[in-house]
């Protein structure tokens, strides 16, 4: 699913491996906002207020739409590149992770959700006895942008990181990281909607804590239209990303609230710790979480950590248990089509024992190899295993501290 793009090629060459990296659905996206955009620009269309989420018009006249055409239009040029320029990294890691039928379930949800919070608190701040407004009832919100909020708070929340960087500037930690460039965001574009980003990070932490479970469907709902004959063009695509056969190995970011139990704790304790123990928190799982209808997919969890001390124990098994047979280790399924690290390794180790000669079997690393792996930056640990695993061939044992790295 991501091609290598090759640096010498051609702006156009370069631009077309680039686009046939991004999954099916993000691409759609993509090109169904651009499209609307372009539509909108060339028939002169400007009125926006028949379709973005306008809280008073869909109380008053029930114009449901709205949920949906606010997300697809945009007010300017700048408005639709920003937010797809934001959507191909972000879209395209949920996708591989969710597969791309259950991405555009939760994109739906997430847009239904974050307009009912919308609308809710549009209701509470209009009405409310002390200081009535009816400043959120009458904002006319459009683009797609506060789904992207919503997505980086499960990105976020799967990602592992403690600490998330703003745009290269400062680092923030990574459970205030939406709050603050929705902070940020309303100090540098004061013509945003802060209710609809807002909400959107709301939806966001309302499916990361797993309220939504209740209204996502199995994985046999999306196997049914997976294999359903009206998208068997659209499944047979290389780009198309599987609902089904969800990552075993794959460990899921789990949250806890912390519980104040002293009243006198909350009181006179610190304020930014007692408003902190209501954030998510991460934990990390004991056992590997094999069915969460959160985060399933063919794909991986963002977790770098967690995902690279399984591809190293692996490796380090393979290494020192010395052998080549493949009932040791079975290779996880692949991401899109790519193959896994096991993957290519037992590739490599099939590959060495298929062309290297009867002499060398069991050989020992001679000190000569070892100084020479070493000189190329590998720690000498691991050039021993790894010589000793390729039986003294070079070749393999750079294959291997490089699959390893």
């Amino acid at each position: 699913m991501r091609p290598n793009i090759v640096p010498e090629a051609g702006l156009q060459t370069r631009m077309g491996q680039w686009w046939e990296g991004i999954p099916v659905l993000t691409s759609a996206v993509v090109v169904v906002c651009g499209v609307i955009y372009l539509v909108c620009l060339l028939v002169g269309y400007d009125s926006f207020a028949e379709v973005c989420f306008w809280p008073s018009a869909v109380i008053s006249r029930f114009q449901v739409y709205r949920i949906f055409t606010s997300i697809l239009f945009h007010g300017s040029l700048l408005h639709v590149l920003f937010n797809m320029l934001a959507l191909v990294p972000l879209g395209s890691e949920l996708e591989r992770i969710m597969g791309s039928v259950r991405l555009l379930y939760i994109i739906v949800l997430l847009a239904i959700s974050s307009a009912l919070f919308h609308l809710l608190i549009a209701l509470l701040v209009a009405h409310n006895p002390f200081h009535p407004s009816p400043y959120f009832m009458d904002e006319c919100a459009i683009g797609f942008s506060g789904i992207l909020f919503s997505m980086i708070v499960i990105e976020t929340s799967l990602s592992g990181d403690q600490t998330r960087s703003v745009f290269g500037l400062f680092n923030v930690p990574a459970k205030w990281y939406a709050l603050i460039l929705l902070v940020v965001f309303q100090l540098v574009m004061s013509n945003v909607s802060l209710l609809g980003h807002l909400c959107g990070i709301l939806s966001g932490f309302a499916y990361t804590y797993g309220l939504f479970n209740v209204l996502i469907p199995g994985t046999s709902f999306f196997s049914a239209i997976e294999s359903s004959s009206y998208l068997s063009t659209c499944v047979r695509r290389p780009k198309f990303i599987m609902s089904t056969g969800g990552n075993g190995a794959g460990y899921l970011p789990t949250h806890s609230i912390q519980t104040v139990t002293s009243r006198s704790g909350v009181l006179s304790g610190n304020i930014w710790e007692n408003l902190s123990s209501w954030m998510p928190q991460r934990e990390s799982s004991a056992q590997p979480v094999t069915d969460d209808s959160r985060f399933p997919g063919r794909g991986r969890t963002l977790t770098s950590q967690t995902s690279t001390g399984n591809h190293d124990s692996t490796l380090q098994a393979r290494l020192l248990s010395g052998s080549n047979s493949p009932e040791r280790i079975s290779a996880p399924t692949a991401l899109g089509g790519e193959r896994s690290l096991t993957g290519r390794q037992s590739a490599v180790d099939a590959t060495a024992g298929a062309t290297r000669p009867i002499g060398q079997q069991g050989s020992i690393p001679s000190d000569e190899s070892v100084q020479k792996l070493v000189a190329m930056g590998f720690e000498k640990t691991q050039v021993e295993v790894a010589l000793a695993a390729a039986e003294g061939d070079i070749n393999v044992a750079v294959e291997i501290l490089s699959q390893q790295g």
